[in-house]
């Protein structure tokens, strides 16, 4: 199997180290096969060092990942709105996983890129009472529910189609810690960033924080807009192909990533005001260690270039902002 090549750059300014791949489109390379195997059965749906791992590898290895929608199976094709009355919060977001990593140790990052995403039959997507952007306004329980086998896009109402265009909705590593901390909001191990960019073709970069990194991924999307206001995407099984490569001696303090289009930061906060700045200096960071800018140019290009997005705004306590560069503007 091709192995990428890495560049590794130090920031001159403060700790971090960012990562880039070569400059060879990420799409180009054959789809590889799988050295393994995990299935929808072998999940967990908690943050915590102390869960142990399903499956161990080396890196460069690729992974099939089969995962199960976000109710765990409490929600069918055929529910209809009087099931969310019973559903239980205790299983949502059952993650396949985690992934030991040999070699993996604090500090250090993994690339996980999305070889291949599988969408599954069918669908839902829904208003949870008490959960939701506008929570206070819509109170009450609705679920559609839709066949997704062999489409590229759904019928929501008459004369309006959704395309398809699935990604994790979660997907990172442990964080050190012995409590079991909730999937439900995002923080720098990456975890529910429900950012619908992370698509077939991205490689995802993780800062590691547990010795193996103990990767996880699932609660996935067949589609959904920036931001997910009304707290749900359209919820799906769905199997990916992930190949997770271990970058030694590099450093990122939250996820980044990349496809053949653009390269990304992310940033979590309390705030949207505060994630976009922490976005900001994450990207001049990757500027300046990148591409050899000034801290005072890479703040300017940040403004002439630089698209700052709410990926989401629903899973509190935090909110996720991203800011992306497209790869024209960087061509050397």
């Amino acid at each position: 199997m091709k192995k990428h090549i890495w560049i590794l750059m130090v920031v001159t300014f403060g700790c971090t180290t960012t990562v880039e791949k070569n400059s060879e489109k990420l799409t180009d390379a054959v789809v590889p096969v799988a050295d393994h195997t995990l299935t929808s059965e072998q999940t967990h749906n908690k943050w915590s060092r102390t869960i142990e791992p399903v499956l161990t590898i080396n890196s460069g290895e690729v992974v099939e990942i089969s995962t199960e929608e976000a109710t765990d199976g409490q929600l069918t094709l055929d529910s209809d709105t009087s099931d969310l009355m019973n559903l239980s919060f205790d299983p949502i977001h059952p993650l396949t996983g985690p992934i030991y990593i040999n070699e993996a140790q604090p500090g250090d990052v993994i690339a996980v890129t999305l070889h291949k995403i599988e969408i599954g039959d069918w669908g839902w997507t829904a208003i949870l009472p008490g959960f939701g952007f506008l929570a206070d306004e819509f109170t009450e329980p609705h679920l559609k529910t839709f066949e997704l086998a062999g489409k590229n896009n759904v019928r929501f109402a008459d004369g309006i189609n959704i395309p398809l265009k699935p990604f994790p909705g979660v997907l990172g590593v442990a964080p050190n810690t012995d409590s079991l901390l909730s999937t439900i909001p995002p923080r720098a191990n990456g975890g529910n960033m429900d950012d619908p960019n992370i698509v077939e073709g991205t490689t995802v970069y993780l800062p590691v924080f547990v010795e193996g990194a103990l990767f996880s991924i699932g609660d996935a999307h067949a589609a959904q807009g920036l931001g997910e206001v009304c707290g749900t995407a359209i919820e799906a099984p769905m199997k990916f192909l992930v190949e997770i490569e271990l970058m030694k001696g590099s450093s990122i303090e939250e996820p980044q990533y990349e496809n053949d289009d653009v390269y990304a930061v992310t940033a979590y906060a309390t705030t949207i005001d505060e994630a976009a700045k922490k976005a900001t200096r994450y990207m001049i960071d990757y500027l300046v260690s990148n591409h050899g800018l000034s801290r005072n140019d890479a703040y300017m290009l940040c403004s002439l270039a630089g698209d700052l997005k709410i990926a989401e705004v629903v899973d509190v306590p935090h909110m996720l902002v991203t800011m992306s560069i497209n790869k024209e503007v960087l061509s050397k």
